[in-house]
C-alpha cells in the first residue's frame, strides 16, 4: 500500500471550495475558528471577501449561514463533525432542515480516526443526527476525489446537504479522469455473488482489501460504495440483498443510526430473504490515540470485514 497516495478528504474539501468559488460568485464560506482544520482557509486565501469568521458560536454560524442563504447565496458552514452537526443540531434543524434553505454543511473530523482528540471530538453520531432532519442529503466521500466531487454536486443541488469529511489521510483509488458522482447513487466497485459488502467513507478502502482477503478463501464478496447515506441508493442495496442473500455494512459511525440502519430497514422492508451484518462502533464512546491503530482496535478494518462476512 505504500505506492497508493494518501489524501485527506478535508483536503480536497478545501480544494474544491477554492474552484468553486473561482467559477461562482455567489458562493460563500462560514468558519468557527477552525479554518485552518477544516481547510477553508485555502478559499479565504483566494477570496477573503467572501469568507467569514463566526468564532467558536456554531449554532450562531449556522443562523447567519440560514440567513445568506434567504438572500440567493450558496453558504457552506464549516467546523469539527461533533460541532456542526452535534452542538448546532437545534440550529441546523430549524434555521437550515425546517425552511429547508440552501445551506451546505461542512463537516470535518468525523469518527473516530479524529484520533488523539479523544472523544469528545470523534463524533460516530453524525450520520444518525443528520439522516433524522427531513429533506437532508447526508454525504460521506471514500476518498479526495470523490470528496470533490461531492462538494461540486452539494453546490449544484438545492437544498440543505451535510458533508462529512475526514482527518486522516487516506489512499486515492478513484480515477479522477473517469470517475463520474451523483447524489442518491451508490458505486458498485466489484462484482461479487457470495456476499456484498456496502460501505462508506474511508471503510470503502477497508471493504476492497477485504474483498481481496476473501477471495483468497474462495468467498466471492461484491463491493459497493454508498457515499450518499441519504437518500439511500435502495435500487442498488434490493439489488445486493437478491443476488448475494448476504450484506455487510461498514462505516465509521455508530451502528445504531447510519448506513448500516438504513440498509436493514431497506431489506426488512423489501421482504427479499436477505442476512445483514452491520461492522461500526458498538454503542460505544471513542477514546484518544493513533488514528490507524484506534480504527482497528474498534474493528473498523479490512480484517473484521472479511471475518464478518466469513460468519454469514
Amino acid at each position: 500500500m505504500a505506492d497508493v497516495k494518501k489524501m485527506a478528504t478535508r483536503d480536497a474539501y478545501g480544494a474544491a471550495l477554492a474552484k468553486l468559488g473561482a467559477e461562482h460568485e455567489d458562493l460563500v464560506v462560514f468558519e468557527a475558528d477552525l479554518a485552518a482544520a477544516t481547510k477553508t482557509g485555502v478559499f479565504r486565501k483566494a477570496f477573503p471577501d467572501r469568507h467569514f469568521e463566526c468564532g467558536i458560536a456554531e449554532g450562531n454560524m449556522m443562523a447567519v449561514a440560514a440567513g445568506a442563504a434567504s438572500m440567493g447565496l450558496v453558504p457552506f458552514a464549516s467546523s469539527f463533525a461533533m460541532f456542526a452537526a452535534g452542538r448546532a443540531f437545534e440550529q441546523v434543524r430549524n434555521s437550515i432542515g425546517y425552511p429547508h434553505l440552501n445551506v451546505k454543511i461542512g463537516a470535518t473530523h468525523g469518527g473516530i480516526s479524529v484520533g488523539e482528540d479523544g472523544a469528545s471530538h470523534q463524533c460516530c453520531e453524525d450520520f444518525a443526527l443528520m439522516r433524522s432532519i427531513p429533506g437532508m442529503v447526508v454525504l460521506c466521500p471514500s476518498d479526495a476525489v470523490e470528496a470533490e466531487a461531492a462538494v461540486r454536486a452539494a453546490y449544484e443541488h438545492v437544498g440543505p446537504v451535510y458533508l462529512r469529511f475526514g482527518r486522516l489521510a487516506i489512499p486515492v483509488f478513484h480515477d479522477e479522469k473517469d470517475f463520474k458522482f451523483e447524489i442518491g447513487k451508490g458505486e458498485t466497485l466489484r462484482e461479487g455473488g457470495d456476499v456484498a459488502i456496502i460501505a462508506t467513507g474511508l471503510m470503502v478502502y477497508e471493504a476492497l482489501q477485504a474483498a481481496e482477503q476473501l477471495a483468497g478463501e474462495g468467498i466471492s464478496a461484491r463491493v459497493i460504495n454508498m457515499c450518499t447515506v441519504k437518500p439511500l441508493d435502495d435500487e442498488l442495496v434490493l439489488k445486493a440483498a437478491r443476488e448475494c442473500g448476504r450484506i455487510v455494512t461498514a462505516e465509521e459511525h455508530s451502528i445504531i443510526g447510519g448506513l448500516g440502519e438504513a440498509v436493514c430497514a431497506a431489506v426488512a422492508e423489501s421482504g427479499i430473504p436477505c442476512k445483514v451484518k452491520r461492522v461500526g462502533v458498538n454503542d460505544e464512546f471513542g477514546h484518544s490515540g493513533p488514528a490507524v491503530p484506534l480504527l482497528k482496535q474498534f474493528g473498523l478494518s479490512a480484517e473484521n470485514i472479511a471475518k464478518t462476512a466469513k460468519e454469514l
